[in-house]
């Protein structure tokens, strides 16, 4: 036999069992009937929109709520928040952290477009946070009118072509109107600043009549800067017009017979 003594506060209970376990289980039931101390409230369980028995994700229900109201599900990636600088604060962990290099979680945000509705998750990965953003579309749209096929009809160009571009960074986007109206594009850093722990860039993106600059800590991010600052006096052209294509003739060969 064995002998477990349990103590909480002032109280002591003791139990026998013919094991360890079963010895701490009687103990711990002993004490929980008999103890004076307060007991934990219960936590109620956790509401979960996704109840379906087949564990459909989040992302996947959405898909196919959007579907029925006539509205595409858009994510874009957002860029993580900067954390703070460690350099001028004197606590001794982000002291020890910044001098040892251990490493400081990650945490993803994603922008989640349904229609008119705009929506933001967050996750330790970026699918977490796709399906956090999905969790909450779902508990908004669930019980919302599915809307109209005239109002939809008008902006599904407009979606359709913001669908598309989402999916492309704004310096492909960039590379991509000038290719379609014949313009010269050029990105040059022209400036160049700060302590090699805190440099800054400063590049010069230049598409045929238009220019733009862009700042950032590295020469990417002031690139892509200075590129969705031109994207938008881009996007302020005119349509181009619509050349059509001329028709290829073909002519056709006289079948041959050969005679026997």
């Amino acid at each position: 036999m064995f002998s477990v003594q349990l103590s909480l506060g002032e109280q002591t209970w003791e139990s026998e069992g013919s094991s360890i376990k079963k010895a701490q289980q009687a103990v711990a039931n002993k004490a929980l009937t008999e103890s004076t101390l307060p007991k934990p409230v219960q936590k109620p369980p956790k509401s979960n929109v996704n109840n379906n028995p087949g564990s459909i994700t989040p992302t996947v229900e959405l898909n196919g709520l959007a579907m029925k109201r006539g509205e595409p599900a858009i994510y874009r990636p957002l860029d993580p928040k900067p954390f703070p600088n460690y350099r001028a604060n004197y606590n001794f962990r982000g002291m020890y952290n910044q001098r040892y290099h251990c490493p400081v979680p990650k945490i993803f945000y994603v922008q989640l477009t349904v229609g008119n509705n705009e929506f933001f998750g967050e996750g330790k990965t970026r699918q977490a946070a796709r399906h956090n953003a999905a969790m909450k579309a779902l508990q908004a749209l669930q019980n919302e009118p599915i809307p109209e096929k005239s109002a939809q009809n008008c902006e599904s160009g407009k979606e359709m072509d913001d669908d598309k571009d989402a999916n492309k960074s704004e310096i492909s986007l960039v590379f991509e109107i000038a290719l379609k109206r014949n313009m010269p594009v050029s990105f040059e850093v022209i400036k160049e600043s700060g302590p090699p722990h805190m440099k800054s860039f400063v590049t010069r993106v230049s598409v045929g009549e238009f220019s733009a600059e862009g700042e950032g800590n590295s020469k990417k991010l002031s690139k892509k800067r200075a590129a969705t600052t031109v994207l938008q006096e881009l996007r302020k052209l005119p349509p181009l017009p619509v050349v059509e294509k001329p028709k290829l003739f073909f002519k056709k060969r006289p079948k041959t017979i050969v005679k026997p």
